[in-house]
């Protein structure tokens, strides 16, 4: 798993964004004698996609759902304009917190952003919602 400056990354495309197990944080901790605590694989999710126009609302709705369910940030960067096929992109690029509240969002425009994310905020919301703890855990075979 990639990391900046202590940061957890995973990286995904667009499809990826419809599967969420795919996406689950399930890194169970080390075995002990404690009681059972699961260890985050990743502290961001960044989906590049290029979902169209015609289905924005799941981009808006998928994404931060994305974000809540594995106690992460998540950054979706989507396409904007019109491609080859006349299928319209409209952007709705966006930074969504822990707890699924977009932090920025941009439409159909081209934007770059600086943006610093919360750090304890994001272990405030794993250590008070310690839900990940209770999910079963499994891998997923080919």
């Amino acid at each position: 798993m990639p990391s900046v400056k202590g940061w957890k990354i995973n990286l995904q495309v667009c499809y990826d964004l419809r599967f969420p197990v795919w996406l689950r944080q399930s890194n169970p901790a080390k075995p002990s004698s404690a009681p059972k605590k699961t260890q985050p694989e990743y502290d961001l999710l960044i989906v590049v996609a290029n979902w169209p126009s015609s289905r924005s609302r799941a981009w808006k709705t998928l994404l931060p759902a994305r974000a809540i369910e594995n106690q992460c940030y998540a950054i979706g960067v989507n396409r904007i304009g019109t491609d080859g096929n006349e299928l319209s992109y409209s952007g709705d690029s966006m930074v969504v917190d822990p707890l699924g509240e977009a932090l920025h969002t941009v439409s159909a425009n081209e934007e770059t952003i600086t943006l610093t994310l919360d750090r304890e905020m994001l272990e405030t919301v794993r250590r008070e919602f310690p839900f990940g703890d209770d999910a079963n855990h499994f891998l997923i075979q080919s």
